[in-house]
C-alpha cells in the first residue's frame, strides 16, 4: 500500500516557489500568479485565524466559481481547519441544515446568496462568524476584503497532517437527506496520485484546464482544483455554462483540458455552431457525475474530433473509482477499469463476488476512501463494512475489465418480480430523435406493485406525443420494461453537476394514483 505523506495545506505555496509566475487562475481574463494566489491564501488564513478559526474547526463555503472560492479554501487548510463547501442552488433550509449538522464556526460566502445564506445561518447557533464576499458587507457581518486586507498578526504555526480531516462534502441527496462525508488531506491526495498514474488523467504544469463544473462538488474541487493546481497547471475559472461561451473560452486559451457533466454534452450536440469552434488543443474532455448517453458521445466525437473518456465515482472516493483514462483505448457506454491504486469488486446482497456477466453492486477500497460520515456511525457501518466501500451502484464487467453501470441499486424498479433497470430504458428513449432528456422512475400499480414511468424534455422545435414515445419504447424492450405512463417537461430537475434528481421525480410519481395496466399517458 503506497504512503501518502502531503498534505494540500502547502499546495500552492509549494508550486509558487518553483513557478510563481506562471498564471495559476484565469477568471474573466485576468491572470493570477501563482505568487499572487499564494499572497491572498496567506492574508486570508491570518485573518481567519484572528478571527478566532483554529485546528479542526468546520468552515462553510457558499461561493461560486471565482478565485476567491480557491483562496478561501486553501487558506481553511492552512489554519488547519475543515472546508465544508455548500451547493449554491441550495435553499434557506437546506444551508441551515448543513450549517448545523457540520457545527460550522465560520461561513464565507458569495454577496449573491447573502439572503438565503444570512437567514440559514440565523439557524446556526455555531456560526461565529459570518463573512461576505462582495462590494458590500450586510450589517453584522465582516467583510471579505477587511478580513484580507487588513494586517492581521501574524498566526502561530499550525501542524497540518496527512490524516487530518480536510474537508466534509455533503453528498447531493439525490436520495434523501445529506450526509457529510470525511475526507482527509491523504484522501484526496491519494486520489490526484492515482489519476496521475492513469495513461491520459495525468495533469502537467503546461496544461490548461476550463472548469465550469461547480468548485463546491468534489468533483472540480479534487479532480480539477486540487489537481491542476498541484501538477503547476493553469485554471480557467467560468461561473455557469454557457455553451458558447466555454467554446469560446475553449479556444481562446488554448485548453488541453475539459471536465464536464451529460447536460453540458446534450447542450452543444444540439448547438448548430459546435463545428465553427476550433477545439483541436483539446487532448481529452472528461465526462462524469451522471451517465452519458452513447449517442451524445458519438455525435461530439464526431462534429469536434475531441475524444471523451468517462469515468466513474462517489463524493465518499474523493471521487474517482474507475476511469477510461486508465487505458490506451476508451470503450463508449463504459467506465473503464479501476484506476491505480483502487481495487473494485462487484458483489450480490451477501456481499459475494457475483457470476462474470451478472449485474452486482460495485464495492470498492484505497486510500482515496473516505474514513466515515460526520457523526452519524449507523451510516459509516452500513457503507464501509470489512474494509470496503459500498456505492449503492450495480455494474457488470467484461472479459477485458472494464465496468459498465447498469443502475443505482435503488432505482431499480421491481414490476411483478421482474426487475427493470430505468437507464436501459433511458438508452432507448434518448435514441428517440425528438428526446433531449429522459428520466424513468417507478410509479405504483395496484396489479404489479410498480411499473416504470418517464418524464421527458424534447429538443428545441421538435414534437412527440406521449403515445409515441411509448409504442417507439416496446419496439426496443420488452412492454414490462416500456414505460406506461410519460410526462413531458421543458426542463428535468437536476443538481448543477447535471446528476438528474430523481429522488424528486420520484416522489411526485408516488403520489400518482394506482392504477393495474395499461394506463394512460399524459403530457404537461
Amino acid at each position: 500500500m503506497r504512503v501518502y505523506s502531503a498534505t494540500l495545506a502547502e499546495l500552492v505555496s509549494d508550486v509558487a516557489q518553483r513557478d510563481g509566475g506562471k498564471p495559476a487562475l484565469i477568471c474573466a481574463d485576468t491572470p493570477m500568479s501563482y505568487v499572487d494566489l499564494n499572497t491572498r491564501i496567506e492574508r486570508a488564513a491570518d485573518g481567519l485565524a484572528a478571527c478566532g478559526v483554529s485546528k479542526g474547526d468546520r468552515v462553510a463555503l457558499l461561493m461560486p466559481n471565482i478565485p476567491e472560492f480557491v483562496v478561501a479554501y486553501y487558506a481553511i487548510l492552512r489554519c488547519g481547519a475543515i472546508v465544508v463547501p455548500i451547493n449554491i442552488l441550495y435553499k434557506e433550509e437546506e444551508i441551515a441544515y448543513v450549517l448545523q449538522d457540520s457545527e460550522a464556526k465560520a461561513f464565507i460566502l458569495f454577496a449573491d446568496f447573502a439572503l438565503q445564506g444570512i437567514a440559514g445561518a440565523k439557524e446556526a447557533p455555531s456560526v461565529s462568524n459570518l463573512i461576505v464576499v462582495g462590494d458590500v458587507a450586510p450589517i453584522g457581518t465582516t467583510s471579505w476584503k477587511e478580513l484580507t486586507d487588513v494586517s492581521a498578526p501574524e498566526r502561530s504555526p499550525v501542524k497540518v497532517t496527512p490524516d487530518d480531516v480536510a474537508t466534509i462534502c455533503y453528498t447531493s441527496g439525490t436520495t434523501g437527506r445529506s450526509k457529510g462525508a470525511m475526507l482527509t488531506h491523504r484522501n484526496l491526495i491519494a486520489n490526484c496520485e492515482q489519476l496521475d498514474r492513469t495513461e491520459r488523467g495525468c495533469a502537467k504544469k503546461s496544461d490548461v484546464l476550463l472548469l465550469v463544473l461547480p468548485l463546491f462538488h468534489i468533483y472540480a474541487m479534487n479532480c480539477a482544483m486540487n489537481s491542476y493546481l498541484r501538477a503547476g497547471a493553469t485554471i480557467v475559472l467560468i461561473r455557469r455554462f454557457d455553451a458558447l461561451q466555454v467554446l469560446e473560452q475553449i479556444q481562446k486559451h488554448c485548453c488541453t483540458f475539459f471536465h464536464g457533466a451529460p447536460p453540458m454534452y446534450v447542450t452543444w450536440v444540439n448547438t448548430p455552431t459546435l463545428g465553427d469552434y476550433d477545439l483541436s488543443s483539446l487532448r481529452v474532455a472528461f465526462s462524469g457525475a451522471a451517465p452519458l448517453p452513447i449517442q451524445v458521445l458519438d455525435r461530439f466525437q464526431t462534429v469536434t474530433g475531441v475524444e471523451i473518456v468517462e469515468g466513474y465515482g462517489l463524493t465518499e472516493t474523493s471521487p474517482v473509482t474507475h476511469s477510461n483514462c486508465a487505458v490506451p483505448i476508451s470503450k463508449p457506454g463504459t467506465i473503464g477499469p479501476p484506476i491505480p491504486g483502487v481495487e473494485a469488486r462487484l458483489v450480490d446482497d451477501e456481499d459475494c463476488d457475483v457470476a462474470p456477466g451478472t449485474p452486482g453492486e460495485i464495492i470498492c477500497r484505497g486510500e482515496n476512501v473516505t474514513i466515515g460520515y460526520w457523526r452519524n456511525p449507523t451510516a459509516t457501518a452500513e457503507a464501509l463494512r470489512n474494509g470496503w466501500f459500498h456505492t449503492g451502484d450495480i455494474a457488470t464487467i467484461d472479459e477485458d475489465g472494464y465496468y459498465r453501470i447498469v443502475d443505482r441499486k435503488k432505482d431499480m424498479i421491481n414490476s411483478g418480480g421482474l426487475k427493470v433497470w430505468p437507464r436501459e430504458v433511458e438508452e432507448v428513449l434518448f435514441n428517440h430523435p425528438a428526446v433531449r432528456e429522459a428520466a424513468v422512475v417507478a410509479m405504483p400499480d395496484a396489479h404489479w406493485g410498480e411499473r416504470p414511468m418517464a418524464y421527458i424534455a424534447l429538443k428545441e422545435g421538435q414534437t412527440a406525443a406521449p403515445e409515441e414515445l411509448i409504442a417507439y419504447c416496446k419496439q426496443h424492450v420488452a412492454n414490462y420494461k416500456s414505460p406506461c405512463l410519460i410526462k413531458l417537461r421543458d426542463e428535468l430537475p437536476k443538481l448543477p453537476t447535471g446528476k438528474v434528481l430523481r429522488r424528486v421525480l420520484r416522489e411526485e410519481a408516488r403520489q400518482l394514483t394506482p392504477a393495474s395496466s395499461p394506463v394512460g399517458s399524459l403530457s404537461e
